[in-house]
Formats: structure tokens, sequence, C-alpha cells
């Protein structure tokens, strides 16, 4: 009897580890998923190196990776963020990068199945050098306009007619050298709007390449206290206009900055992510901050686009994966979570919302409730179709897609299929 109750412990004890093993098994996250009521199938696909700009592309696009450039012994990332500009480094603030963290090179990315058929090709012909292309922009004749990453004394600002011929170049002597180029917008009268993080500025420049108007102080960030007369920018990272003129711009750049902590400088007390309105003078109407307690919170602002229909602001919430939407004069309307980076905002010229996927490395299509309904790009890389970082793009009047990549020096035709 002894033997038999024995036995009958041990076979429950094997069952419950057998059971305990199979609902483990369960909770494995899947590596894939299928085409869901509109959604495309998507799957996971690795990351790849991050070369930063350091890279030559030839005429037809291909992309060689360079040697990194070398680098002092001691430095570190915060030395060098420090000695770049007048921003610090992030320290304190719990969205600091966490060194027990995954790094990003190795994480696995969302990637949707390419439903849409566009096509790619690269009719812009950039000059030799290296230097991500963070932005690119089209005014109402069909100039291209492309904001590089390149080093003092080469311009960083370049405009191409409709054949892609280079037919401008703005240089350091007129709106000096961006530390950190970032985002790029065209407004109704073809004035370009361009945006240095470092520095913390943005620059209004004529479509004849002549500087207009600063907002912001050259290389002093700070909090802006309209109170004070006080029309500093901390970490502004895009622009974008509203149906009337008005002027949004993005700012917080979340773990390259100290958003949430009081830092020693009495201009920046508060440096939490915000979007700021002017009117299309530069005039003041108002701002609002992301990380409040409440509905609405977000701790970056690296996408921001309008919607044309509604004037609604759509902010990116970069590395929280989540769209959030205000009205035009700040009143939060919903949040939207997504399952990749959300770099960079868009409407086509049907209205539909867009996001840029960033290091995810593509393009994609949504509803306004957020539902993913179509895909372009092959994800994170250097091949044809991919991008290390997708970043601020535009559509043109056929809803081609044109996008440079932050981290490499090309620009990428995406072209519609014929209706």
């Amino acid at each position: 009897m002894k033997k038999h109750i024995l036995a009958g412990v041990a076979a429950a004890a094997l069952a419950t580890i057998l059971a305990a093993t199979g609902a483990s098994a369960q909770t494995v996250p899947p590596t894939r998923g299928p085409a869901v009521d509109g959604t495309p199938a998507w799957f996971l696909q690795g990351s790849f190196p991050d070369p930063t700009g350091n890279t030559n592309v030839s005429a037809n696009g291909t992309v060689t990776v360079l040697p990194r450039p070398a680098r002092p012994a001691n430095a570190n990332a915060r030395t060098r963020r420090e000695t770049v500009g007048a921003n610090p480094g992030c320290v304190g603030s719990p969205i600091c990068g966490n060194r027990y963290g995954q790094a990003r090179n190795k994480l696995e990315r969302v990637q949707y199945e390419q439903n849409m058929g566009y096509t790619f090709s690269f009719p812009v012909h950039l000059p030799q050098g290296i230097g991500g292309v963070p932005a690119v922009g089209l005014d109402s004749k069909n100039n291209l306009w492309v904001y590089q990453r390149r080093i003092a004394g080469e311009p960083q600002l370049m405009k191409f007619d409709p054949n892609m011929k280079p037919i401008l170049s703005v240089g350091d002597d007129v709106i000096g050298h961006a530390q950190k180029a970032h985002g790029m917008a065209i407004d109704a009268e073809d004035n370009v709007w361009i945006v240095d993080t470092t520095l913390a500025t943005v620059k209004k420049i004529s479509p004849d390449g002549k500087l207009l108007m600063t907002i912001g102080t050259n290389g002093k960030p700070g909090d802006w206290m309209e109170e004070k007369g006080q029309r500093l920018l901390w970490q502004p990272v895009m622009v974008a206009f509203g149906p009337n003129g008005d002027i949004y711009i993005g700012e917080g750049h979340a773990n390259e900055s100290p958003n949430d902590t009081d830092g020693p400088n009495p201009e920046n007390q508060v440096g939490a992510a915000r979007i700021i309105r002017l009117d299309k003078n530069g005039k003041f109407i108002q701002q609002w901050y992301g990380n409040s307690v409440g509905q609405g919170k977000f701790v970056d602002s690296h996408g921001l686009a309008i919607d044309p229909k509604t004037g609604d602001v759509w902010i990116g919430d970069r590395e929280q994966y989540r769209i959030v939407v205000y009205s035009a004069d700040g009143k939060f309307l919903k949040s939207i979570q997504t399952r990749n980076l959300v770099c960079a905002l868009q409407f086509d010229r049907d209205g539909n919302p867009w996001m840029a996927s960033g290091q995810d490395g593509q393009f994609l299509k949504l509803t306004h409730d957020g539902k993913v309904v179509g895909a372009i790009g092959g994800g994170m890389g250097i091949e044809k179709g991919q991008f290390i970082e997708a970043s601020y793009w535009v559509f043109d009047k056929d809803n081609n897609l044109w996008a440079g990549d932050t981290s490499v020096g090309r620009v990428t035709k995406m072209t519609a299929p014929k209706r």
C-alpha cells in the first residue's frame, strides 16, 4: 500500500511538473504572427550595427560602412556629449540609459510584412563625405531639401530641383553649423525650418537660403518661461505647422537629456519633454508638458505632426512606444500604444497618419486609431529598402515617400504602385 501511495505522489508530482513546463512553454513570447483584420503579418528581426553616419554611398545607393573615427582613450559617452555644445549629459533621471539593461544592438525588432508594393530608388546624389540624413522636405515647387549631419565647414542644408539637380547649398556662414542636425519642415510659404537639438535652436530660412528667424538662443538650452521673458529651448527635435500657420515645437530627447532632474543651470529647472505653440510670427501662445500625472503623459516628443483635417497634434513618444494625441490648443485626446519605436509621424496627401519606426527600419501606414494597415521597408540595415534609422520624411503629390537615414548619408525614394 505504501508503495502505491508513493507511486501516486510521484505521478502527481510529475504531472504537476509537466503541466508547469507546458504552461511555461506557452508563455514564451511568439516570434511571428499572422495577418489579422487588415494588419499585415509580423515577425521579429535582429538589429544591425549602427554606423552613426560613417558611411560611403555610391550612385546606385550601395552603402559601405567605414571604420569609426579614433577617439581619446579616456573618452566616454557622457564626456563626449558634455563637450559638444552646452547640453549636459543625462544624469539622475529614471529615463537615462541603464547600464544593466539590454543594449540596443541586441534587440529583436518587430517587422511587418511589406504589403503595399512600393519600390525603392536613390535619385539624390549627395556630396561625398560622411554624415547621416535625419530629415528631408519638399516645397510647393517639388524642390527637395536635404538636412545632413556633416562636419564643420561643409554645408548641411541643400536644395535639389525636381530632377534632383543640386541648385543651392546653405553654408555655415549663413545659418551656423548644427551640432546635432535633427528635424526639418517646410511651411506654406516654402520657408525651411531646421532644428539643432544640441545647440537648442529652431531656424527659419527663406526659399533662397537667407536666415529669417532664430527661435531659442544658440548654445544656451533652457526652459521657455514667457512670464520672465526667457525664450529658450531644451532639446528641440522637430517642428510642425497648424492649418492656420501656428508653429509647434517638440522638445525633449528622452535619454539624451536630464528631463526630470533639476540641475545647476538656473535657466533649466524643468527640462521636461513638452510642446511649445507659437503663432506664425513666433509669438508665444502656450506650452504643455508630458511628464505630469494623469493621461497624456509623454517622456519624449520625437515625432510631431499635425492632422491636416482636424488640427490635432500627434506626438511620437519614441522610447515609450506610443503616440499621444492632443487638440490644437493642448487638450489631451488619446494615447495609442505601438509595437515599434515612434521616431517620426506624418500625414499623407489623403489625410492618413503614418509613422517611421526609427531603428526598427520601416514606414507604417496607420488608421486614426493606430492600427497598422501597411508597411514599407525591410527593417534595420543598409541594403536596398532598409534603414538604420527611418526618421523624418515627406510625401510628394503622388504619395511617394522621400526619406533620409539618420545614420546613413542616403536619400531613398519609395514609389507608390500605379493605381
